[in-house]
């Protein structure tokens, strides 16, 4: 069955990669094909209206998170609240993932929430020597949102033998961990958001030229970086086998508590394309975007808009997803060939956004394909 589950995804992957021969064409009156569009008003309506309400209500989660976390290592006798505050810090946070650049990128924020799946081996030595440094990139992967995962829902069978651990001997370790954990997730959170509400949204907007150091060449970039590398391969091409042939539950997002992999998946898939749309965050205001900027070059392929196309797709692999089981019961399958057909839909986005639109744009892609398109 190993076989056929190999010749499944491996038909699956070049079919999704495969290119087509449509074109799309642009209105070139533009020396720059950028034509009459406001990328300052794009900029701007990225920050003010999207990315700052982004980390404003990230932040005030990750702050809840911390009260919960607080009160539940003083009185460890029910995880319910603090689960429910981990959940919507969670949740939250996969609208703001995308944002990797200025002052994310800076301290590297993804790297440091969300490395999954956590790395128990690395966390309980962390435990046991009651020493560890935050700051080692060697801890990524012992911190962040899967690490208060495990320590929430993974270290026993049943929330019995989790408010055990919690309450025996070696308790006020795993509650100073689980403290310290929730405090460098917040401190990081504040710096970014610091920063953009400072001197970085300026900087950021006034960078509206066309050139690979603009601001908008470089977001575009992150953005497809993060739908093709994070969204797509991390939250289901890796785990469902796509690149190694063998399907790998334990790298599913939010392993130990079960069964949220699917829901976060889709928070993050309506996050991108909210964005692409310019979609103003927790409301259905729009302003200018990657959709307006498409449709002002009049990217069309045959007689059809190119932004049309591509939210058709983010709706058709939308509504594949959402028909699935939870992915671990779908990736129970032997083959999991339902899961594979989603993923084929989330694929198909990628070259529509990392060739079809950034050359209608005239932006070059500056990060190396590993797995194609």
């Amino acid at each position: 069955m190993k076989k056929i589950f190999g010749i499944i995804a491996i038909a699956l992957f070049f079919y999704a990669c495969g290119s087509d021969d449509t074109t799309i064409t642009t209105d070139d009156s533009g020396t720059d094909n950028t034509g009459d569009f406001d990328r300052s008003a794009m900029l701007t309506n990225w920050a003010d209206n999207i990315i700052v309400p982004g980390y404003v209500d990230f932040s005030a989660k990750v702050n809840t998170l911390e009260s919960a976390t607080a009160a539940f290592t003083a009185d460890a006798s029910d995880l319910t609240a603090v689960r429910a505050a981990w959940l919507e810090a969670y949740t939250t946070w996969q609208r703001v993932s995308m944002f990797e650049i200025g002052p994310a990128e800076t301290v590297n924020l993804r790297l440091n929430v969300n490395i999954y799946p956590a790395n128990v081996t690395t966390i309980e030595s962390n435990i046991d020597n009651g020493s560890y440094d935050f700051g080692l990139s060697s801890n990524r992967s012992a911190k962040g949102f899967p690490a208060i995962d495990y320590l929430l829902y993974g270290l026993g069978a049943d929330e019995t033998a989790i408010l055990a651990v919690y309450n025996g001997t070696e308790g006020a370790a795993y509650k100073q961990y689980l403290n310290d954990v929730v405090a460098d997730m917040k401190q990081l959170t504040a710096s970014v958001l610091s920063e953009w509400q400072g001197s970085y949204r300026a900087a950021f907007i006034e960078n509206d030229g066309a050139s690979a150091t603009a601001s908008t060449d470089r977001f575009v970039n992150d953005y497809i970086f993060y739908y093709e590398k994070f969204l797509r391969a991390g939250k289901m091409g890796i785990p469902g086998g796509v690149f190694s042939g063998n399907v790998e539950v334990g790298n599913l997002e939010a392993l130990y508590a079960g069964n949220l992999s699917k829901d976060l998946f889709l928070v993050g898939l309506d996050a991108t394309q909210d964005f692409f749309n310019g979609t103003a965050y927790n409301t259905s205001a729009q302003g200018e975007s990657l959709s307006s900027y498409l449709d002002e070059l009049n990217a069309i392929e045959g007689d059809i808009f190119l932004s049309s196309i591509i939210n058709n797709q983010f709706d058709v692999a939308r509504a594949s997803v959402m028909a699935l089981g939870s992915f671990e019961s779908e990736l129970s399958q032997n083959p999991p060939s339902t899961f594979l057909e989603s993923y084929n839909e989330v694929q198909r986005l990628v070259p529509l956004l990392k060739v079809d639109m950034v050359s209608a744009m005239s932006i070059s892609i500056d990060f190396a394909d590993a797995d194609g398109d």
